[in-house]
């Protein structure tokens, strides 16, 4: 239902500028997370790729400067699935710049083959949410300094079919890619929501989204049943650039400024699933995620 109400939407758009402001947005070198830098950067925004592989990311910069017309775009290396490359880069950001307005925390892994983080974690919870957490703990201070600032978390509807093992987060007693994609996604918006109740009166909000289903290369971990029913479906799927509308709203759309903590969906607020909303679950995940990452994070 939700893929036909999107295919019959009116396209949100707004002339928002976001001049002087600076904007970090994680695995921006393809698909949703490039097309919202090169609309951010049309808007004038300062932007930062942050991306594991450096190549494809330089790439990236320069179709994001050839498609805004702004030359005040780089890229960083940031690898997610290890503690010590997002000390490295949150340390550069810190030093090197003197504001972040904008962290979309966009990067992820989707189905993907059991794998293991630098760290030991489980490589969906590990760079989905684990990985954002401590970026985003690493950071606060200088968006904090920032504000007004929102934090943008892209989530996915792949979260109402999840809920968190906190007893197993990393998946060791058996291994199920499709359910821990959906743990990760679930932890996405329970993450959010604790952020935007710890940020209540800083000026900094929190938000968390649905992008759509689209056609992106994290589809390459599907199994064959799955491949060819998304083959059906991909008439009502999105491209990049629609996909990208939810997070670029959530990113400059003056309304929510007043709002934090929500969960959005084709520009709009939507509903998250039970356990989404889930304000015990989502205290107990915030002092796991601080145990497993040994931060301090009040």
């Amino acid at each position: 239902m939700q893929m036909l109400r999107s295919f019959f939407l009116s396209p949100w758009s707004s002339a928002e500028r976001l001049d002087g402001k600076t904007v970090v947005i994680t695995g921006a070198n393809t698909g949703i997370g490039k097309e919202t830098a090169i609309d951010l950067a049309k808007r004038g925004a300062k932007v930062i790729i942050a991306c594991r592989d450096m190549e494809k990311a330089e790439a990236a910069v320069k179709d994001v400067i050839e498609s805004s017309g702004n030359e005040n775009v780089l890229c960083m290396k940031l690898d997610l699935a290890d503690s010590r490359s997002i000390k490295e880069f949150a340390d550069a950001i810190n030093k090197g710049e003197p504001k972040l307005n904008i962290l979309i925390n966009n990067a992820g892994v989707m189905v993907c083959p059991y794998g293991k983080t630098a760290d030991g974690f489980e490589m969906q919870i590990g760079v989905n949410h684990l990985g954002h957490f401590l970026l985003t703990h690493l950071l606060i201070d200088l968006i904090k300094r920032s504000a007004p600032a929102r934090i943008i978390n892209v989530s996915s509807m792949a979260h109402s079919w999840g809920s968190i093992n906190l007893e197993d987060i990393n998946s060791e007693n058996g291994y199920d890619k499709n359910k821990a994609y959906a743990q990760s996604k679930l932890a996405n918006i329970l993450f959010t929501s604790s952020l935007a109740k710890r940020l209540e009166g800083t000026g900094v909000t929190a938000y968390s989204l649905h992008p759509g289903v689209v056609q992106t290369d994290l589809w390459r971990h599907l199994n064959g049943p799955q491949q060819f029913f998304m083959k059906i479906i991909s008439p009502f799927t999105k491209n990049s650039v629609q996909g990208a509308q939810t997070t670029i709203y959530c990113a400059v759309e003056p309304s929510l400024e007043k709002e934090s903590g929500g969960y959005y969906s084709d520009c709009a607020p939507a509903n998250c699933s039970a356990a989404g909303k889930d304000n015990d679950l989502a205290q107990k995940l915030w002092e796991l995620s601080c145990r497993m990452l040994s931060i301090t994070w009040e």
